[in-house]
């Protein structure tokens, strides 16, 4: 079995959107005028590298292409006959999803020599006000500059990669994006598993917490809550079948806590070791009838037409490094994230309010795990 590998080239000039092989070209060329001389005429190139060409490939396919008889006309072997069916058929029905892929790549192109257009890569924990953002933000020419400066006449690209919470701090300390996006349970203290996770990750001097949302996390269950589930005690007492998320996610972290504080222990709930990669996985999952309840954000929930049972509120916060903040896209993101129009949209999203969102806040404020208190030194007793 050959495989087929996909290339691309950028050009100046408007051309259609063609998926060929240099092979397919040259059959065309050589079996319309009946030599490989005349073939190569046609297509500007030197008998030479025609012929050198088609004996590469032949070797290459392990089967000869054309035949040569002489004071005959060469003509294309069977197998080259089938090679140039197959490539008409592929032509024929793909035509529309290549145009589809050529379109989308000429747009992301044309971003990259779009002077008003700015590119910020933020790795972060799914989120679909986020998702939101990056609809938002690709309108920025449009947005009145309700807050100073922002939005003014260019538009911002946010190329988002959703991962666990931890894998996108991870990524932003390797410098793979500008900015990670993750969420911690409102409340959590330095001794607190939401602590013991982030705390090795961040440092105060080398970091910038940017305010983001605030948001609920809760359960997810069929509509009319057949198992009447309201806690996770009650999803232990009626055995019900739990989808989690996978390790390293912001949620799973989320989830360990509130198991920790009702005293319950991973091992007790059914299906913990059951993980999807997103909210909206989980909800579909609980459509499906995979299982029974997971925890998620309400947005997914009504997504996927779920009731939603509130369990706890948590910040999301957008980190970026310190030497970052100057940079044009992260100052745009920040204006955006101001605007009074932004802020309505992130409000009307079920169960997320706008929360400092685009200010740069004190880590101790946001991350009560870090103190920076110094404990005063000692005083000696009198001796006197």
């Amino acid at each position: 079995m050959h495989r087929l590998q996909l290339h691309y080239t950028l050009s100046s000039n408007a051309s259609p959107a063609l998926v060929r092989n240099p092979l397919i070209d040259l059959l065309q060329a050589v079996s319309s005028q009946g030599s490989i001389s005349g073939g190569a005429r046609l297509l500007g190139l030197s008998y030479r590298h025609v012929w050198g060409e088609l004996k590469r490939w032949e070797n290459e396919l392990g089967n000869e292409l054309l035949v040569w008889e002489k004071g005959q006309s060469a003509r294309l072997t069977e197998f080259g006959t089938k090679l140039m069916w197959a490539e008409r058929q592929a032509q024929a029905r793909l035509a529309p999803q290549i145009e589809a892929l050529r379109a989308e790549l000429e747009h992301s192109f044309a971003q990259a020599f779009d002077d008003q257009v700015q590119v910020l890569t933020l790795y972060a924990s799914h989120d679909d006000a986020l998702t939101a953002l990056r609809e938002y933000a690709l309108q920025g020419a449009n947005h009145a500059p309700d807050r100073q400066g922002a939005a003014g006449g260019t538009r911002l690209h946010l190329d988002i990669r959703f991962m666990g919470s931890v894998d996108a701090i991870r990524a932003l300390n390797e410098g793979r994006c500008v900015m990670a996006g993750f969420h911690t349970l409102q409340g959590a203290d330095k001794k607190s598993l939401t602590g013991h996770t982030y705390k090795p990750l961040l440092q105060p001097g080398r970091h910038k917490i940017i305010g983001f949302a605030r948001r609920t996390q809760g359960l997810m269950l069929p509509r009319g809550n057949p198992l009447g589930l309201h806690t996770l005690q009650d999803v232990v007492r009626q055995r019900a079948r739990f989808a989690n998320r996978s390790l390293g996610s912001g949620t799973r972290v989320v989830l360990d806590e509130l198991l920790t504080q009702t005293g319950l222990q991973s091992g007790q709930l059914p299906g913990y070791d059951h993980a999807e990669p997103s909210h909206t996985a989980v909800a579909q999952a609980v459509a499906a009838g995979q299982c029974d309840v997971g925890l998620g954000i309400a947005a997914a929930a009504q997504q996927a037409g779920l009731d939603f049972v509130p369990l706890a509120e948590e910040h999301y916060h957008l980190a970026c490094l310190k030497s970052a903040l100057e940079q044009p896209g992260v100052q745009h993101l920040r204006q955006l994230l101001q605007t009074l129009q932004w802020q309505a949209t992130l409000t009307s999203l079920p169960g997320y309010q706008a929360l400092q969102s685009g200010q740069v806040l004190p880590m101790r404020q946001v991350l009560p795990w870090w103190d920076y208190r110094q404990r005063k030194p000692s005083v000696p007793a009198s001796t006197s």
